[in-house]
Protein backbone atom coordinates (compact mmCIF):
# COMPACT_ATOMS: atom_id res chain seq x y z
CA UNK A 1 0.00 0.00 0.00
CA UNK A 2 2.71 2.46 -1.02
CA UNK A 3 0.17 5.12 -2.08
CA UNK A 4 -2.07 4.93 0.99
CA UNK A 5 -3.18 8.44 1.90
CA UNK A 6 -2.54 9.75 -1.63
CA UNK A 7 -5.08 11.03 -4.13
CA UNK A 8 -4.70 10.41 -7.86
CA UNK A 9 -6.50 12.04 -10.78
CA UNK A 10 -6.52 10.12 -14.07
CA UNK A 11 -7.79 11.37 -17.42
CA UNK A 12 -9.33 8.84 -19.77
CA UNK A 13 -9.76 6.30 -17.01
CA UNK A 14 -12.87 4.42 -18.04
CA UNK A 15 -11.38 1.57 -20.08
CA UNK A 16 -8.21 0.03 -21.50
CA UNK A 17 -4.94 1.36 -20.15
CA UNK A 18 -6.78 4.03 -18.16
CA UNK A 19 -8.86 1.46 -16.29
CA UNK A 20 -5.76 -0.59 -15.52
CA UNK A 21 -4.01 2.53 -14.21
CA UNK A 22 -6.95 3.38 -11.95
CA UNK A 23 -6.99 -0.16 -10.60
CA UNK A 24 -3.22 -0.27 -10.04
CA UNK A 25 -3.22 3.04 -8.14
CA UNK A 26 -6.18 1.90 -6.05
CA UNK A 27 -4.38 -1.39 -5.34
CA UNK A 28 -1.60 0.69 -3.79
CA UNK A 29 -4.09 2.50 -1.56
CA UNK A 30 -4.67 5.75 -3.44
CA UNK A 31 -8.05 7.40 -3.76
CA UNK A 32 -8.71 7.75 -7.48
CA UNK A 33 -10.77 10.25 -9.46
CA UNK A 34 -10.98 9.77 -13.20
CA UNK A 35 -12.67 11.52 -16.07
CA UNK A 36 -14.03 10.01 -19.26
CA UNK A 37 -15.95 11.17 -22.32
CA UNK A 38 -19.54 9.95 -21.93
CA UNK A 39 -18.36 6.35 -21.65
CA UNK A 40 -20.85 3.82 -20.26
CA UNK A 41 -17.87 1.66 -19.23
CA UNK A 42 -17.04 4.22 -16.53
CA UNK A 43 -19.27 2.56 -13.94
CA UNK A 44 -17.27 -0.67 -14.23
CA UNK A 45 -14.03 1.18 -13.55
CA UNK A 46 -15.55 3.05 -10.63
CA UNK A 47 -16.70 -0.23 -9.10
CA UNK A 48 -13.15 -1.58 -9.38
CA UNK A 49 -11.80 1.45 -7.54
CA UNK A 50 -14.44 1.45 -4.83
CA UNK A 51 -13.82 -2.23 -4.15
CA UNK A 52 -10.28 -1.26 -3.17
CA UNK A 53 -10.45 2.31 -1.88
CA UNK A 54 -12.52 5.41 -2.72
CA UNK A 55 -13.23 6.71 -6.21
CA UNK A 56 -14.98 9.32 -8.31
CA UNK A 57 -15.94 9.25 -11.98
CA UNK A 58 -16.94 12.28 -14.03
CA UNK A 59 -17.60 12.90 -17.70
CA UNK A 60 -15.38 15.67 -19.10
CA UNK A 61 -13.89 16.48 -22.49
CA UNK A 62 -10.20 17.01 -21.73
CA UNK A 63 -9.88 19.36 -24.71
CA UNK A 64 -12.35 21.74 -23.04
CA UNK A 65 -10.72 24.13 -20.56
CA UNK A 66 -13.83 24.62 -18.44
CA UNK A 67 -14.57 20.90 -18.37
CA UNK A 68 -11.07 20.09 -17.12
CA UNK A 69 -11.23 22.74 -14.41
CA UNK A 70 -14.68 21.47 -13.46
CA UNK A 71 -13.37 17.94 -13.11
CA UNK A 72 -10.51 19.10 -10.89
CA UNK A 73 -12.79 21.29 -8.76
CA UNK A 74 -15.27 18.47 -8.21
CA UNK A 75 -12.62 15.83 -7.56
CA UNK A 76 -10.81 18.10 -5.08
CA UNK A 77 -14.07 18.78 -3.24
CA UNK A 78 -14.85 15.05 -2.98
CA UNK A 79 -11.44 13.41 -2.55
CA UNK A 80 -9.06 16.24 -1.65
CA UNK A 81 -6.05 17.89 -3.25
CA UNK A 82 -4.36 15.62 -5.79
CA UNK A 83 -0.92 14.16 -5.22
CA UNK A 84 -0.74 12.35 -8.56
CA UNK A 85 -1.89 13.18 -12.08
CA UNK A 86 -1.89 10.66 -14.90
CA UNK A 87 -2.54 12.15 -18.34
CA UNK A 88 -3.90 9.12 -20.16
CA UNK A 89 -6.79 10.41 -22.30
CA UNK A 90 -6.06 9.95 -25.98
CA UNK A 91 -7.56 9.18 -29.37
CA UNK A 92 -6.12 7.82 -32.61
CA UNK A 93 -6.92 8.57 -36.26
CA UNK A 94 -5.38 6.69 -39.18
CA UNK A 95 -5.33 8.42 -42.56
CA UNK A 96 -2.86 9.25 -45.35
CA UNK A 97 -1.76 12.89 -45.28
CA UNK A 98 -3.55 13.79 -48.51
CA UNK A 99 -6.84 12.48 -47.12
CA UNK A 100 -6.50 13.84 -43.59
CA UNK A 101 -9.30 16.18 -42.62
CA UNK A 102 -8.02 19.28 -40.82
CA UNK A 103 -10.77 19.10 -38.19
CA UNK A 104 -9.94 15.46 -37.47
CA UNK A 105 -6.25 16.41 -37.12
CA UNK A 106 -7.14 19.23 -34.74
CA UNK A 107 -9.31 16.93 -32.62
CA UNK A 108 -6.51 14.43 -32.07
CA UNK A 109 -4.10 17.22 -31.11
CA UNK A 110 -6.75 18.78 -28.86
CA UNK A 111 -7.47 15.60 -26.90
CA UNK A 112 -3.96 14.17 -26.73
CA UNK A 113 -1.80 17.28 -26.32
CA UNK A 114 -4.03 20.17 -25.30
CA UNK A 115 -5.80 17.87 -22.84
CA UNK A 116 -2.50 16.94 -21.21
CA UNK A 117 -1.54 20.60 -20.97
CA UNK A 118 -4.87 21.62 -19.45
CA UNK A 119 -4.78 18.82 -16.87
CA UNK A 120 -1.15 19.52 -15.94
CA UNK A 121 -1.94 23.20 -15.49
CA UNK A 122 -4.99 22.39 -13.38
CA UNK A 123 -2.85 20.08 -11.25
CA UNK A 124 -0.09 22.59 -10.51
CA UNK A 125 -2.65 25.27 -9.69
CA UNK A 126 -3.96 23.04 -6.91
CA UNK A 127 -0.94 21.02 -5.75
CA UNK A 128 2.46 22.20 -4.58
CA UNK A 129 4.06 18.75 -4.64
CA UNK A 130 3.45 15.42 -6.30
CA UNK A 131 3.88 13.41 -9.47
CA UNK A 132 2.73 13.81 -13.06
CA UNK A 133 2.87 10.80 -15.38
CA UNK A 134 2.10 11.46 -19.05
CA UNK A 135 1.11 8.59 -21.33
CA UNK A 136 2.99 8.96 -24.60
CA UNK A 137 3.57 6.20 -27.19
CA UNK A 138 6.43 4.38 -28.84
CA UNK A 139 5.12 5.92 -32.07
CA UNK A 140 5.96 9.34 -30.66
CA UNK A 141 9.58 8.19 -30.98
CA UNK A 142 9.33 6.06 -34.11
CA UNK A 143 6.78 7.87 -36.24
CA UNK A 144 4.26 5.93 -38.32
CA UNK A 145 2.89 6.53 -41.77
CA UNK A 146 -0.80 7.47 -41.94
CA UNK A 147 -0.85 8.53 -38.28
CA UNK A 148 0.49 12.08 -38.41
CA UNK A 149 -1.73 13.69 -35.79
CA UNK A 150 -1.33 10.85 -33.30
CA UNK A 151 2.43 10.53 -33.60
CA UNK A 152 2.94 14.30 -33.54
CA UNK A 153 0.84 14.63 -30.39
CA UNK A 154 2.67 11.82 -28.61
CA UNK A 155 6.09 13.16 -29.60
CA UNK A 156 5.05 16.53 -28.23
CA UNK A 157 3.97 14.92 -24.96
CA UNK A 158 7.48 13.52 -24.53
CA UNK A 159 8.97 16.99 -25.05
CA UNK A 160 6.37 18.53 -22.73
CA UNK A 161 7.36 16.00 -20.08
CA UNK A 162 11.00 17.11 -20.21
CA UNK A 163 10.07 20.78 -20.09
CA UNK A 164 7.72 20.39 -17.14
CA UNK A 165 10.26 18.23 -15.31
CA UNK A 166 12.70 21.15 -15.42
CA UNK A 167 10.11 23.78 -14.60
CA UNK A 168 8.40 22.01 -11.72
CA UNK A 169 11.45 20.44 -10.01
CA UNK A 170 12.13 19.66 -7.27
CA UNK A 171 8.62 19.61 -5.84
CA UNK A 172 6.75 17.90 -8.68
CA UNK A 173 8.34 15.04 -10.58
CA UNK A 174 7.23 14.61 -14.19
CA UNK A 175 7.80 11.49 -16.28
CA UNK A 176 6.28 9.77 -19.28
CA UNK A 177 5.43 6.19 -20.13
CA UNK A 178 5.52 5.34 -23.84
CA UNK A 179 3.59 2.11 -24.35
CA UNK A 180 4.01 -0.08 -27.34
CA UNK A 181 0.90 -1.55 -28.90
CA UNK A 182 -1.37 -2.65 -26.10
CA UNK A 183 -4.47 -4.81 -26.25
CA UNK A 184 -7.24 -2.20 -26.01
CA UNK A 185 -10.17 -0.96 -28.06
CA UNK A 186 -7.84 1.50 -29.79
CA UNK A 187 -5.78 -1.33 -31.31
CA UNK A 188 -8.75 -3.43 -32.35
CA UNK A 189 -9.43 -4.19 -36.03
CA UNK A 190 -12.32 -1.72 -35.86
CA UNK A 191 -9.90 1.14 -35.18
CA UNK A 192 -6.69 0.07 -36.93
CA UNK A 193 -5.93 -1.38 -40.33
CA UNK A 194 -4.56 -4.93 -40.66
CA UNK A 195 -1.31 -3.41 -41.98
CA UNK A 196 -0.91 -1.25 -38.88
CA UNK A 197 -1.66 -4.16 -36.56
CA UNK A 198 0.92 -6.32 -38.37
CA UNK A 199 3.55 -3.61 -37.88
CA UNK A 200 2.68 -3.36 -34.20
CA UNK A 201 3.37 -7.07 -33.78
CA UNK A 202 6.76 -6.81 -35.52
CA UNK A 203 8.74 -6.47 -32.28
CA UNK A 204 11.18 -8.72 -30.42
CA UNK A 205 8.41 -9.93 -28.10
CA UNK A 206 5.95 -10.29 -31.02
CA UNK A 207 2.81 -9.61 -29.00
CA UNK A 208 0.58 -6.83 -27.78
CA UNK A 209 1.16 -5.59 -24.27
CA UNK A 210 -1.51 -5.93 -21.61
CA UNK A 211 -2.93 -2.78 -19.98
CA UNK A 212 -1.78 -3.94 -16.55
CA UNK A 213 1.82 -4.06 -17.77
CA UNK A 214 1.63 -0.35 -18.58
CA UNK A 215 -0.19 0.45 -15.36
CA UNK A 216 2.50 -1.13 -13.17
CA UNK A 217 5.10 1.29 -14.54
CA UNK A 218 2.76 4.20 -13.93
CA UNK A 219 2.17 3.08 -10.34
CA UNK A 220 5.92 2.82 -9.79
CA UNK A 221 6.51 6.37 -11.07
CA UNK A 222 3.68 7.61 -8.85
CA UNK A 223 5.17 5.93 -5.77
CA UNK A 224 7.91 6.67 -3.24
CA UNK A 225 10.61 4.49 -4.82
CA UNK A 226 10.92 6.75 -7.88
CA UNK A 227 12.02 9.85 -5.98
CA UNK A 228 15.20 10.40 -8.03
CA UNK A 229 13.51 10.10 -11.43
CA UNK A 230 12.20 13.03 -13.44
CA UNK A 231 12.11 14.06 -17.09
CA UNK A 232 12.33 10.48 -18.31
CA UNK A 233 10.34 8.53 -20.88
CA UNK A 234 9.97 4.83 -20.10
CA UNK A 235 9.28 2.48 -23.00
CA UNK A 236 6.99 -0.40 -22.04
CA UNK A 237 6.91 -1.62 -25.59
CA UNK A 238 8.06 -5.19 -26.11
CA UNK A 239 11.29 -3.94 -27.65
CA UNK A 240 9.82 -1.75 -30.40
CA UNK A 241 12.10 1.10 -29.28
CA UNK A 242 15.43 0.49 -27.58
CA UNK A 243 17.20 3.49 -26.04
Amino acid sequence: MTLKGKTAFVTGGSRGIGRAICAALADQGAKVAFCHYNDPEADTTLDLINARTRGLAMSADVADEQAVDGFFDTACAVLGTPDILVNNAGILAESPLANTDADAFDRVIAVNLRGSFLAARAFVRRANTGRIVNIASDLGLLGRENMLAYTASKGAIITMTRTLARELAPDILVNAVAPGSTETDMTSPENMSPEAIAKDLDTPLARFGQPREIAEMVAYLAGPKSGFITGQCFGVNGGSVML
